[in-house]
């Protein structure tokens, strides 16, 4: 298991998601941005708008994706 912050995964705040791998952390990430928002936390706005604007443009996604992927893999294990 290991661990990434919102932060790292380019949002404005240090939650810790975990997982066993990089999707487990990217979903935990999209999860946490669409309900902080819902809450009303304008501060990871732009974060979710970001994140939902990703899978509209494939290649800049794409792109994204892969960095999230390399840095969960350079992580150490939790």
């Amino acid at each position: 298991m290991k661990t990434m912050t919102c932060r790292q995964l380019g949002g404005p705040c240090d939650l810790a998601h975990h997982g066993d791998n990089a999707n487990e952390v990217i979903k935990a990430q999209d999860r946490h941005l669409k309900e902080i928002v819902a809450g009303g936390d304008e501060t990871h706005a732009g974060a979710l708008r970001e994140m939902q604007g990703r899978w509209r443009h494939p290649l800049s996604g794409m792109a994204w994706y892969r960095k999230a992927k390399r840095d969960f893999a350079a992580l150490p294990e939790d």
